[in-house]
């Protein structure tokens, strides 16, 4: 299965700017229940990188999948510094990145994702060569080849 693993840096670039766009515009609240922005430090560069990305709050922690698993910059920049800053709709906080391989708890996530957005999630199985409500092993196999990353907020941050 090629998927999202496979695709160009210049073309993920290129997805990452319009949400950026919107968020710098002011329209945070208008994608920011689907849509956050995560700002980790370059792990060669120590400069800020902010990411748009997918998530799901579930028990007060964000969780983000990966779909290029560890090789995201953004996962390798975790790895490298945990702290992380969040950006959802107006809200702005600190946090702690962990990153998880666990393939259960993966699978987990995805049925939480697949549940709460079966029609996107769905796509985005079937895109992926998948059938648009995977079983749980397959879910698992799926989940293989992933990283979650689980946020643990802190403090606010105003600004």
């Amino acid at each position: 299965m090629a998927g999202f693993d496979q695709t160009p840096t210049i073309i993920l670039r290129l997805i990452h700017l319009p949400p950026r766009i919107l968020y710098a515009v002011g329209l945070g609240p208008w994608i920011g229940n689907l849509i956050l922005l995560l700002t980790t430090t370059g792990r060669k560069s120590g400069r800020q990188r902010v990411t748009p990305l997918q998530y799901e709050e579930i028990d007060g922690r964000i969780y983000l999948a990966a779909a290029r698993g560890q090789k995201a910059d953004w996962i390798r920049n975790i790895l490298a510094d945990p702290k992380v800053e969040v950006r959802i709709k107006n809200r702005r906080f600190s946090g702690t990145a962990e990153p998880v391989t666990d393939v259960k708890r993966i699978a987990d996530f995805l049925e939480v994702r697949l549940r709460r957005h079966p029609s996107m999630i769905g796509m985005m199985f079937r895109a992926e060569g998948l059938h648009s409500a995977p079983d749980r092993k397959t879910l698992e196999q799926y989940a293989a080849n992933r990283t979650l990353v689980v946020i643990s907020p802190g403090d606010h941050i105003v600004r």
